[in-house]
């Protein structure tokens, strides 16, 4: 094979485990039965594509072509390790069935298999945070430190958090399943909270070179779609209305050069209309259930941004009076610091940054970047440039993302002297 066809197919196999790898991870789960197991035997088939692959080419069905690999290294090493006895005898009858048959391993079973993987790991008797953060790192394939940053946590704590966790399922014995229709809602509350930290990581990746990570929104929005096939619940209705909404900004958010463009300087006609629409069908219907949640009033909220034809056109006491009542459902200090914004918008700059002064005094947003970028526009324009630019460069300090850093530096040299 010429070296420009192997290259090429590599690339190919990049591509796949872009794409395809958490998918496959997630099936070689349910087959193997052992969250570390499944991450080697996931390796070691991507490993097995780079040797043959450019050799023999690219499978049909690539997919199933890993599992089936993966699956095979795994009982293949495990019998070299000389575990594979003391297995139970059907576990063992399963994982040695039809090894080289990759021809069930693709259909809605696999298809499935993610949501199943996520429902383990949100499972009520792991807590909160180490549901979200082993769903982050196996569901997803978020990396420790990507989650950390997310969690504002150190890396070897959460790191641990997930180990300790992974324990907790096998020692438990926890069901890889989808629960029961009258479980469900119990057990919701979790994995949208992780589909939704799913999502913001992809539309605005917390560190890096790139802005968004279009793989992370898409994969989110996925999943927002299989939930709702499962309970059309007002709140996964409002999720996946709240991230087709801003998804539908994608196009606007940054120049060619990628860099960051606010919302106000958006070029509307970018915006994806189709998206707007099915997210304001879905906030109609998340709406008219007598239980308003927090994903269904931000779904609201981004709603009134997409109506408007112009920023300047933005019904910012709507925004303002939805934030209040978000407020009352999910008291959180990075809602207080988006009501503050809204409110400067309505009423100026002056009655904004009284709050969101009154916010960076409390300290619980000390190391947020977003509340001094935030502290530093409302300065920035009411004239107060010394104060400005503390601001800017207090949220330099804490910023990880490279699009966001060079806005801010943008936004502190055209700071007067």
């Amino acid at each position: 094979m010429s070296g420009d066809l192997a290259d090429g197919i590599r690339g190919t196999i990049e591509a796949i485990y872009r794409q395809e790898s958490r998918r496959v991870f997630a099936t070689l789960v349910r087959l193997l039965g052992d969250f570390d197991i499944a991450e080697e035997a996931l390796h070691d088939a991507f490993r097995a594509a780079l040797e043959q692959w450019p050799r023999d080419g690219v499978p049909a069905n690539p997919r199933a072509w890993l599992v089936s690999t993966g699956r095979f290294k795994a009982i293949d090493g495990m019998r070299r390790r000389s575990r594979f006895e003391a297995l139970p005898d059907e576990v063992a009858e399963q994982l040695a069935d039809d090894l080289a048959d990759p021809s069930g391993l693709d259909g809605e079973a696999v298809e499935d298999d993610r949501l199943r993987l996520i429902f383990t790991c949100c499972h009520p008797a792991l807590s909160p945070d180490a549901q979200v953060a082993l769903t982050l790192r196996e569901v997803c394939g978020l990396t420790t430190e990507e989650i950390a940053r997310a969690f504002l946590t150190a890396a070897p704590t959460l790191a641990q958090r997930i180990v300790r966790a992974k324990a907790k399922i096998r020692d438990a014995r926890i069901p890889y399943q989808v629960p029961a229709r009258e479980d469900l809602p119990v057990r919701l509350d979790a994995v949208l909270r992780v589909v939704y930290l799913v999502f913001n990581e992809g539309y605005s990746a917390s560190f890096g070179n790139a802005l968004m990570r279009h793989d992370l929104s898409t994969e989110a929005i996925r999943l927002g779609r299989l939930l709702i096939e499962l309970l059309p619940d007002p709140e996964v209705l409002g999720l996946l209305a709240l991230m087709l909404l801003h998804e539908s900004r994608r196009s606007a958010r940054s120049s060619p050069e990628g860099e960051l463009i606010l919302l106000d300087e958006q070029d509307r006609t970018l915006w994806n209309r189709d998206q707007i629409a099915e997210g304001l069908s879905l906030v109609s219907r998340a709406l008219a259930s007598r239980y308003v949640g927090p994903y269904a009033l931000q779904a609201a909220i981004a709603a009134v941004h997409a109506e408007a034809p112009s920023a300047n056109a933005t019904d910012w006491a709507q925004i303002t009076g939805l934030y209040e009542v978000l407020l009352r459902a999910e008291p959180s200090p990075v809602v207080e610091l988006n009501r503050a914004v809204a409110v400067a918008m309505r009423d100026g700059p002056a009655a904004g940054l009284a709050l969101v002064d009154a916010i960076v005094v409390e300290g619980v947003l000390a190391d947020y970047h977003l509340a001094h970028a935030a502290r530093a526009d409302l300065c920035r324009r009411l004239g107060r440039t010394a104060e400005a630019r503390a601001a800017y460069q207090r949220a330099l300090s804490l910023v990880k993302q490279d699009a966001e850093r060079r806005f801010l530096e943008r936004r502190l040299r055209e700071l007067p002297d």
